[in-house]
């Protein structure tokens, strides 16, 4: 049996039906117009209305909340140990890795695992996740964009009575968070509602600090660990050195004693390169180095005195306002003074005298910053007074470049760690300054201005591409600067390295010619003295020689002077005679 299923519907609901068919055209109506109707017309300018056929909206505008993020952390501890072993004790896990190794179960046990192992060793063989593909192709083109920077963010001292910020320094992982250092470095400036804190800032979050340091004095100087980020040490105001972890909270972990501590303020603190991980030393104006291990500040571990005599002299000592140095370099350091000398030392000599090794005289004032070109270290920048300088470390007498005078003081510097011919500097009329060298020396590359205040502190990035300045307001300006300023250009090193060369070898012409002529000034002087002393008794010396000429030389003018009045009356008495001969003579024509 055949099933069918039947659809019905009625006609009107289809709709009516369409028939179309062409015809010729046909006039239903016409209508023609009425003059008289023309009377009652009133004429009316033309008029345009748009219209919406929409719905009407109006707009509003509200201010949101503020979103404030806040990081939280979880430290990971190492595990799997039993209670009576301490991870951290190395003899204790030892004892327990040679047991542990000695029982039958932990052979079978490495043996199940190895398989297991086996099997993700050989897919990472077989796959390398990190490979990349195409970076042969990916070229990176120079590019042509005039340099510029713009501020990312500023970060606020969110205390009432604003203070400088006089430190900084970039966190050593992937620079996400930046540590700044507040005090008043004007003598007797500052105030009893003053703040002691000072804080980390992390760079995407300007509305409040990360983190809070707080000091028994507030902090002129501090410096992240390089090899452990979580540890900073730092400088304070009254001379005494705080230790900080991260993982412990904002109160120093340890600080030194104040008798054992510098006696003026701590202006530079710089990690050192140490197996450790754990020394530091700073530099203060009482003309102090002092050397620490951050695991006991309850003394310094050495110390050196800025005596140029050599002895030890405290009260002669030169003020410590800057330090330098460079970890392929452990031995070397440098100190710039407030006297505006550059000293040398090594820190492995013998004695306490050999350490002083010579000194760079070239700045007026203190020399706020100093700093080796990390592509060549034999290079280094200064910042004193209104100039910027470059050294070579084989010319004593004089800088190989610098730059013009500027109008305000300068108040650091540093170099860009991504390019050798580019470094920066800050100026008291809040001007940031890049310099490059190969591109121009008279003038600076680019020239942005901050802020209204004084800048007294700056620090790069490690890729070169972000820089934080420091005023004087409390006010840390974060800014990034164009590519072209932050990546290397071809030739670069080549280029800049002929240059220093060819400077330095100028100057040590210059400085040759210069002990030429103090020979021989030198030789001109002994010849006299020479002379002086072999001359007989009978003959005069220089100075009577002299006296003698100009005995001679008034005696010789009086003379002449004499003759010369005695001339004018003998014409004087001839013109009188011949008046009167001339009157005779008219009186006897007459």
């Amino acid at each position: 049996m055949e099933i069918v299923h039947v659809y019905t519907k009625l006609r009107a609901d289809f709709g009516r039906q369409c028939l179309f068919s062409d015809r010729p055209v046909e006039l239903l109506v016409d209508v023609p117009p009425d003059p008289s109707l023309a009377l009652q017309f009133v004429q009316k300018t033309p008029r345009d209305q748009a219209v919406q056929a929409c719905r009407a909206m109006s707009e509003h505008q509200v201010n949101t909340e503020r979103f404030e993020s806040d990081s939280r952390g979880i430290n990971h501890v190492e595990g799997g140990w039993p209670k009576d072993v301490d991870p951290n004790e190395m003899e204790q896990t030892i004892r327990f890795r040679k047991k542990v190794e000695k029982d039958d179960g932990y052979v079978n046990s490495i043996l199940q695992l190895g398989s297991v192992m086996e099997h993700c060793i050989r897919q990472n063989n077989a796959v390398d996740i990190y490979q990349q593909y195409f970076e042969e192709e990916e070229e990176v083109e120079e590019s042509q964009e005039p340099p510029s920077a713009k501020t990312i963010n500023v970060f606020r001292d969110p205390n009432e009575v604003k203070r400088t910020v006089t430190g900084l320094s970039w966190h050593p992982d992937g620079s996400r968070k930046l540590a700044a250092a507040y005090s008043c470095p004007e003598f007797q400036k500052a105030s009893r509602d003053m703040s002691l804190d000072s804080y980390i800032w992390d760079v995407e979050n300007p509305n409040r600090p990360e983190m809070t340091l707080k000091p028994a004095s507030p902090l002129v100087c501090l410096d992240y660990n390089p090899k452990d980020s979580h540890t900073l040490v730092g400088g304070s105001y009254n001379g005494q050195i705080a230790y900080w972890d991260t993982r412990r909270g904002s109160q120093p972990v340890e600080f030194s004693p104040v008798e054992q501590s510098h006696r003026d303020p701590v202006y530079k603190i710089i990690w050192l390169q140490s197996k450790t991980g754990t020394d530091a030393f700073s530099a203060s104006t009482d003309g102090q180095v002092l050397w620490w291990d951050v695991r006991k500040l309850s003394e310094p571990t050495e110390r050196l005195v800025l005596d140029l005599s050599k002895e030890g002299n405290l009260d002669r000592a030169l003020g410590a306002i800057s330090l330098e140095f460079e970890t392929t370099m452990p031995t070397k350091f440098m100190v710039g003074t407030e006297q505006g000398l550059v000293v040398s030392c090594n820190r492995k000599a013998k004695t306490p005298s050999e350490k002083i090794v010579c000194t760079y005289d070239g700045h007026h004032g203190p020399i706020y910053a100093l700093q080796r070109n990390p592509f060549f270290p034999k290079n280094f920048l200064s910042v004193g007074d209104w100039t910027a300088r470059i050294w070579s470390e084989d010319i004593k007498e004089s800088s190989i470049m610098c730059t013009k005078y500027q109008m305000s003081y300068l108040m650091d510097a540093c170099w860009s760690p991504v390019r050798p011919s580019v470094f920066f500097t800050v100026k008291s009329d809040g001007m940031l300054d890049v310099w490059d060298i190969l591109f121009k020396q008279n003038d600076p590359t680019l020239s942005v201005k901050v802020c209204d205040k004084a800048l007294y502190s700056l620090r790069v990035q490690d890729n070169g591409r972000l820089v934080a300045c420091g005023s004087q307001q409390g006010a840390a300006s974060l800014l990034e600067f164009s590519p072209g300023l932050s990546t290397l250009q071809k030739n670069e090193k080549s280029l800049l390295a002929a240059m220093f060369e060819r400077e330095t070898k100028r100057e040590k012409i210059l400085e040759a010619r210069q002990k030429e002529i103090r020979l021989k000034e030198r030789s001109r002087s002994e010849q006299s003295r020479e002379d002086e002393g072999g001359r007989e008794d009978g003959e005069e010396s220089p100075d009577q020689l002299i006296e003698r000429a100009e005995k001679d030389f008034y005696s010789i003018v009086e003379m002449e002077l004499r003759k010369r009045g005695r001339e004018g009356k003998l014409q004087q008495e001839k013109g009188i005679c011949e008046e009167k001969g001339m009157k005779e003579a008219t009186e006897k024509s007459q």
